[in-house]
């Protein structure tokens, strides 16, 4: 048999002298203990508990303040494109049903709080993107301006410089056209006797007789070219041979003396115009004025005694 410890001893005899009073109190303090020990332990996790709630509402208010500022910015930007318009539109409603769901949940449901925090994100995203959209297409839109108005003006100088040719070249085929016109020199009218002698008698003259030359003119039509005389008597009426010389001019048809057909090939040309067939002569100023299709070539008198 062992042999007892006398500390043991010692207690194990003082625990048996005590009574059933010292033993309750002694129990007493125990409880007491163990008490205190669990309210530190309570009061500990309350405070813990009422410091993390309140840490979720400042964490929940600030998502608010976020997504609330976000709605802001959505609200003021704008676009002249009818197809961001209607994303942007879009956009605005998701982000009011987001404002109103986080303002319905309550600060300790962090699931739903961390699902908000990636949908805040996700419009985030969305934002800038419609930004970097919209400034590439103002971009585009002024650089197309900046071109059409470019293309405008050069458009109007390109015009301008028509216009200016135009002009250029209606003056230069009116000059080459008033250019192209025959002319004649040395137009002159005289009278013959029946011995074919010149002659300024009246009473003796059988025929007249107009003289001229068709100058050179290289830039002038080539071919047949008729010339008309027009001989007028002194008392202003217009001889005639008798045959059909009519002849427009200026829109008008006039009628002719006589006429004349030469071929015109540019150089000069020397030719008379006979006017037979015509009898009663008078004293006075013969008239005569020479004329193509195309132009008056002159005019020239005689006088008869």
């Amino acid at each position: 048999m062992e042999k007892e410890d006398p500390l043991q001893k010692i207690a194990r005899e003082a625990l048996e002298k005590q009574g059933p009073e010292e033993k309750l109190r002694r129990t007493m303090k125990i409880l007491a203990a163990v008490a205190a020990v669990l309210f530190v332990l309570l009061a500990y996790i309350w405070i813990s508990k009422a410091l993390l709630v309140n840490d979720l509402k400042i964490d929940k208010k600030n998502l608010t303040e976020q997504i609330e500022s976000l709605q802001s910015d959505y609200e003021a930007l704008s676009s002249d494109y009818e197809s961001i318009n209607s994303q942007l539109d879009s956009s605005r409603e998701e982000i009011a049903q987001l404002v109103d769901r986080i303002k319905k949940t309550e600060a300790t449901n962090r699931r739903k709080m961390r699902q908000y925090e990636k949908e805040l994100g996700t419009l985030r995203s969305i934002m800038r993107s419609y930004i970097v959209q919209i400034d590439s297409l103002n971009t585009l839109n002024q650089q197309l301006a900046a071109d059409a108005a470019a293309a405008k003006k050069e458009a109007a100088e390109s015009r301008r410089r028509n216009a200016k040719l135009t002009k250029e070249v209606a003056t230069l085929s009116g000059q080459v056209a008033a250019g192209a016109v025959i002319k004649a020199r040395g137009i002159s009218l005289a009278a013959y006797d029946s011995h074919d002698r010149v002659t300024d008698r009246s009473s003796r003259v059988v025929r007249l007789l107009v003289n001229l030359s068709l100058v050179e003119n290289e830039i002038a039509p080539r071919g047949p070219v008729r010339v008309y005389v027009r001989v007028t008597a002194p008392d202003g009426t217009l001889l005639n041979d008798g045959k059909d010389h009519t002849f427009k001019m200026g829109g008008q048809d006039l009628e002719g003396t006589a006429s004349r057909e030469v071929d015109y090939e540019g150089a000069e040309v020397e030719m008379g115009v006979y006017v037979n067939n015509v009898t009663g002569y008078r004293k006075g100023v013969y008239t005569v004025e020479v004329f193509t299709e195309q132009s008056r070539l002159g005019s020239a008198e005689m006088l008869l005694r």
